[in-house]
């Protein structure tokens, strides 16, 4: 395993804390699978799935050796995230047009979002290298996930939070976990600058979408995908977008995957962003070389309000080597897509319903075909933002009636 300069190549060292290259390009960890067994390494991974305490009962240290090999088990800190559901919706697929979907919900992690994976991953490591001090900046759900795992280890957590646009549910979340929350005025794009600025002074090990083992993490969830599926992949994977570490993960776990022959073909990457935070999909749509940031991201997703997103180089590539495309959609359609996702009894919280929204546009648009298949990954728990709910008038939805027989019969 090798730490390297994703942009020029320059290798690290593995204690390192650098998260950048002098050059300004983000890290990568690089394993050597040359003397991997596939054949042995996939029954391993079956028998685990047995396992019911220990590292190997997580859905993200099962694939131990292609995520963080060198790593003693004691430093891990562990609670059984990944092992989430992959749903087939009929009501859905019907509603779809669309031959085979199901939906990969990473909305039952413990913290309620996919970014455990990742963060198991971001803090067993940086305890490794001697941290008790974790912080990041967040809309919501890498702060609370943080919190989490920080708790669970022993140690202080640090979010800096954005005053606007963000679900005070996720920041509520992070305080029950005991973590300082700082509310700023700025974006996320803010905090990832302070940073870079001041990181280093500060003594806390940053565990944003920047720290490259944040990214081996997130990996699992395509290998929980493919590993469900008996190692036969779907014709596409739709993600939502909003910081690009998850279509950044997963194509880079997916390329692991065939590298080491445990499937025979790449499925397309569909990567879906929020009209009001779309400065990704606005660079590959037109064809430019360089992302120009929103300054004011504003979407009803909060989880996906970001206008300057750090893995956007890396996510071109994964994109352009899975032949992937992207899509915008409106606050409306994503909110029609939730009602959706809720009614089948599934549920998610606003930017894990843009999945569905930008399936049923690529549909449209004959971009994805109706003869084909897609997994579309459910980022987040559906109780993970309740001010959309209220917004959307769901509380009056409930009925007032007198407890009689008469009185609850006239309702229903």
């Amino acid at each position: 395993m090798r730490i390297v300069c994703y942009g020029c190549g320059k290798e690290m060292s593995q204690s390192t804390v650098e998260y950048q290259c002098s050059c300004g390009g983000l890290l990568e960890v690089v394993h050597d699978f040359a003397n991997v067994d596939a054949d042995k390494l996939k029954c391993e991974f079956q028998q685990r799935l047995s396992e019911r305490t220990g590292p190997y009962a997580s859905g993200v240290w099962r694939y131990k050796e292609l995520i963080h090999p060198e790593l003693p088990d004691e430093y891990i800190v562990t609670k059984y995230e990944g092992n989430t559901g992959l749903y087939r919706s009929e009501q859905i697929r019907q509603s779809l047009g669309i031959r085979e979907i199901w939906l990969k919900a990473q909305s039952e992690n413990p913290s309620g979002s996919f970014k455990d994976n990742g963060m198991t991953v971001a803090v067993s490591h940086g305890r490794s290298l001697g941290f008790s001090r974790f912080t990041c900046t967040s809309t919501g759900n890498t702060s609370s996930s943080l919190a989490m795992y920080a708790a669970l280890a022993g140690s202080e957590s640090v979010a800096l939070v954005p005053s606007d646009q963000i679900s005070m549910n996720k920041v509520l979340q992070t305080l029950a976990y005991g973590a300082k929350v700082i509310e700023f005025d700025g974006t996320y794009d803010d905090g990832i600058r302070f940073y870079e600025r001041y990181g280093e002074e500060l003594g806390w090990y940053i565990c944003n979408s920047i720290n490259p083992f944040r990214i081996e993490g997130q990996k699992s969830i395509v290998f929980e995908i493919a590993q469900s599926l008996r190692w036969e992949m779907p014709d596409w994977i739709v993600i939502p977008g909003g910081a690009l570490s998850n279509v950044t993960a997963l194509g880079k776990g997916l390329h692991d995957l065939r590298e080491l022959g445990f499937i025979k073909r790449l499925p397309r990457i569909a990567l879906v962003q929020a009209e009001g935070a779309s400065p990704f999909h606005k660079l590959i749509s037109q064809g430019e070389q360089e992302l120009v940031p929103v300054k004011r991201p504003s979407t009803i997703a909060s989880a996906m309000n970001i206008g300057n997103p750090p893995s956007w180089k890396k996510a071109r590539q994964f994109l352009a080597s899975s032949s992937g495309v992207t899509c915008s959609v409106t606050d409306e359609e994503i909110l029609e897509a939730k009602s959706l996702i809720d009614r089948s009894g599934i549920g998610c919280e606003p930017a894990s319903a843009a999945t569905v929204a930008g399936l049923r546009k690529l549909l449209a648009e004959r971009i994805i075909g109706t003869e084909e298949s897609a997994v579309c990954i459910l980022t987040g728990n559906l109780l993970k933002d309740t001010d959309v709910l209220r917004r959307t008038g769901i509380n009056n939805r409930i009925l007032s009636s007198q407890l009689s027989l008469e009185s609850v019969k006239s309702l229903i």
